[in-house]
C-alpha cells in the first residue's frame, strides 16, 4: 500500500511524496518474492528481543504470517514476553544453511489479548499439526501450554 506523506519546512511550500506503508519489498521483485516465500513457508524463525541488560536474546520460534503481521505463541513464563513489554523492538531472522537467502525483519512486538489459542487457529494447526502433537501430546494441550499471543509488525526488511 502506498500513502502520501506531507513535508513542510519553515518558509517552504508543502510537498507530497509517496511512501510505502508496508515494510516488505515489492512482491514483483526477486527479493520481495523471496521474503514472502520465507514468511509463508519457513517453519522456524529466530525472534530476537532485548534483555533488561541490553543483551540480544535470540530464540527459535514457530510463527504464522497473516499478510500484515507475524503471530508467535508463547508459554506464559517466556522471558521474551517481559522483554517486549518494556522494549517492543524485535528482529526476526530467517537464516540459511548455505549462506545467502538471509532475510532479517525488524519490527514492533505487541502482546495481544483475546487472540484465539493456537489450537483454534486453522492456519497455525495446518502449518504445525504434527509438531504441536509431538511437543505437547495434542493440539489442545499445545494451546494450553502456549496461550500467549505476540504479534510483530514489520518495520524494515533487509537481506542477501
Amino acid at each position: 500500500m502506498v500513502a502520501p506523506r506531507c513535508r513542510a519546512g519553515a518558509g517552504r511550500s508543502v510537498s507530497w511524496t509517496l511512501v510505502s506503508t508496508t515494510a516488505l519489498p515489492d512482491a514483483s521483485t526477486p527479493f520481495g518474492d523471496r521474503v514472502r516465500r520465507r514468511l509463508r513457508d519457513d517453519v522456524v524463525v529466530w525472534l530476537t528481543t532485548v534483555g533488561r541488560d541490553g543483551t540480544p536474546q535470540p530464540n527459535p520460534v514457530w510463527f504464522l504470517w497473516d499478510g500484515d503481521t507475524v503471530l508467535v505463541y508463547n508459554r506464559p513464563d517466556a522471558r521474551r514476553l517481559q522483554h517486549v513489554r518494556t522494549r517492543p523492538r524485535v528482529s526476526l531472522s530467517f537464516d540459511s544453511d548455505q549462506g545467502g537467502n538471509v532475510v532479517v525483519i525488524t519490527g514492533r512486538a505487541e502482546l495481544v489479548e483475546g487472540e484465539p489459542p493456537p489450537d483454534r487457529v486453522r492456519e497455525y494447526v495446518a502449518k504445525y499439526d504434527r509438531r504441536m502433537v509431538g511437543v505437547s501430546g495434542s493440539h489442545e494441550a499445545f494451546g494450553r501450554a502456549y496461550p500467549v499471543a505476540l504479534r510483530i509488525t514489520p518495520l524494515t526488511v533487509r537481506g542477501f
